[in-house]
């Protein structure tokens, strides 16, 4: 392996499509195989099948992985050796590590803000919790990413239809469209505490995005990013400027319980917790940049390894941020006042001093930035994969007009509704809330379907035991979001009970789905698989062409679910119109 910054195939001299190389599998561990489509008669038993070209949609996703420190060649082997592994990884590292770091974005930093500073650290538990949730819903995507070579709105529309297609695109359009203006907001409020005007502040930001995006070096981008990434740890500083207690936040990490009782507010607010830290946008981004980085299934295990120390450095950096307002303003009339993120540097200007608040400042810019940056690039890459245009970032601009057009479209968008004199903030960010309600459920069940289809993952789709964990992930997810949506549209509605009620339910159902689900594997067992054809090792395995995939047969059980998911799709996105409309002229 080397590490010489230089080396790369670019899009001007794209690499040959040439097969990937046939590593031996370690001693002891059996590889599971899947026979390629379509096998003819077998004569005898199955032989070793030649190793498969993996789908490429475009042709910059060939050749070397070009990373922020390192570079991998196309046509490397496996590699043995401490020191070998570690500047793989070094390499590889970096979609995992940012959409985790994107997803602490200014209303991230807000949320956990306000969680301090209202509840003290009784909310730390919330985010144990979700430790696991991230790493099985991205370690999903990983696999879709490198062993498919097509991106997650791809795999949708033409996995599940064209309907489901343009409803996952367009409703991510405008999802991240109006996130992209709260981390303006966020700008905003962060270069202001500086005594910046936002007319100043938030066209140099958008000018810098763009111009840090459309380099036309991979490289280059994740090297921008990664700076992001680096500055998110100035809330570990920030942490001990506050004076923390170290025996209430190990209490709260552990033990669940909320400063003031359970109600409706303390129910939404970990409603905003969950929702800010899981959502749609890191599934589409995440895949599709492992394929725009040419992680092919090989190195995998390295991309899980990212994905798992993403997970980890982004609950640290929001437990910091809870327990900074927690213990900077207990005892003050600032503590259960929260309004928003410019607000609470104020604070922290007042109870512990300009430099604090300063950093705290730089955390809350720093956060919108990335955010920003990630949010717009998976609406991009989201919208390559439907209308199949150039999507790389190893493009030039002049290259890849409309990949980068629509990047370019959304941040200038986003960053002049934000300068606009009375623009309706307040709705905009209810709208955040809601759509992500809407969004969620559908790419929870999408992925966990995607990650379950023989056809799409062969040896690697979902082992039970992860199914069965993931099942319950996504129906809590979609709970929540349900009650997120209810909440929104009807604001009286008592959160307590509906919560109360949505878990029995949940719980009867999981249930349910559970007995059923045993009774048909056992008439399963009765039956005989039998595989002809060559054979891959699982680590040669990727998807075969779209083209020669046969759709999947959907049981009257599931098409009564997935009309039962777009009625409440439907149902949801008129109500949410209406409300827009009442609170804009209200």
């Amino acid at each position: 392996m080397t590490t010489d910054p230089n080396r790369g195939a670019g899009p001007d001299t794209p690499s040959p499509a040439l097969p990937e190389p046939n590593p031996e599998p370690a001693p002891g561990t059996p590889s599971p195989a899947l026979p390629e489509p379509n096998p003819g008669p077998a004569s005898g038993p199955p032989s070793p099948a030649p190793p498969r070209e993996r789908v490429t949609l475009d042709s910059a996703h060939i050749g070397d992985i070009s990373g922020a420190f390192g570079t991998i060649g196309q046509h490397e082997e496996a590699h043995h050796g401490v020191r070998a592994r570690s500047l793989a990884l070094l390499a590889i590292v970096g979609p995992g590590l940012i959409v985790m770091v994107g997803d602490n974005d200014a209303g991230g930093v807000a949320t956990y803000s306000q969680a301090g500073q209202n509840y003290g650290t009784s909310l730390l538990w919330v985010l144990i919790l979700l430790v696991p949730v991230l790493i099985v819903n991205q370690e999903m995507v990983v696999r879709l990413g490198a062993v498919t070579g097509v991106g997650h709105a791809k795999l949708i529309n033409e996995r599940f239809g064209r309907f489901w297609g343009w409803f996952s695109v367009g409703d991510l359009f405008v999802l991240n469209f109006l996130t992209i203006v709260t981390e303006f907001i966020g700008v905003s409020l962060s270069l202001g505490y500086f005594g910046l005007s936002k007319y100043i502040a938030v066209p140099i930001a958008a000018v810098a995005l763009v111009a840090m995006t459309a380099s036309g070096s991979f490289r280059f981008w994740e090297r921008s990013m990664f700076v992001f990434v680096f500055a998110n740890l100035l809330v570990i500083p920030l942490l001990f400027m506050a004076h923390p207690n170290a025996g209430d936040i190990a209490q709260h990490f552990v033990v669940p319980g909320i400063e003031g009782g359970a109600n409706s507010t303390s129910i939404l607010l970990i409603i905003g917790m969950v929702g800010t830290t899981v959502a749609p946008w890191q599934l589409f981004f995440q895949q599709s940049n492992i394929i725009d980085k040419r992680i092919t299934p090989r190195w995998i295990n390295y991309e899980r390894l990212d994905t798992w120390i993403g997970a980890v450095v982004v609950v640290v950096g929001a437990a910091a941020l809870i327990a900074v307002s927690a213990f900077a303003f207990q005892h003050t009339h600032y503590f259960g006042r929260f309004s928003d993120a410019g607000a609470t540097a104020t604070g922290l200007d007042h109870v512990l001093g300009s430099i604090p608040a300063a950093i705290f400042a730089v955390v809350l810019l720093n956060a919108s930035l990335i955010g920003a940056g990630a949010l717009t690039l998976s609406t991009s890459y989201a919208f390559g994969d439907v209308f199949g245009t150039k999507s790389s970032l190893h493009r030039s601009f002049a290259d890849a007009k409309v990949f980068y057009g629509i990047f370019s479209a959304l941040i200038v968008g986003a960053a002049a509704i934000v300068l606009i004199p009375g623009a309706p903030l307040g709705v905009i960010t209810l709208a955040v809330q809601a759509l992500a309600g809407v969004l969620l459920p559908s790419a929870s069940v999408f992925l966990l379907l995607l990650c379950n289809d023989r056809e799409v993952l062969g040896p690697w789709r979902n082992a039970p035991w992860l199914n069965i964990l993931a099942i319950v992930i996504v129906a809590v997810l979609v709970l929540l979001s349900l009650i997120l949506m209810a909440t929104t549209v009807f604001p009286n509605i008592d959160v307590t009970a509906v919560s109360l009620g949505g878990a029995a339910a949940l719980g009867v159902g999981l249930a349910a789905a559970g007995l059923l689900s045993l009774r048909s594997h056992r008439g399963a067992g009765a039956v005989t698989e039998i595989e002809a054809g060559p054979k891959l090792p699982k680590e040669q395995w990727t998807m075969p062409p779209l083209a020669l995939l046969a759709r999947p047969v959907w049981s009257t059980g599931r098409k009564v679910a997935m009309l039962t998911l777009r009625g409440y799709l439907v149902v949801s996105v008129v109500l949410l119109i209406v409300k827009a409309v009442q609170l804009g002229g209200g």
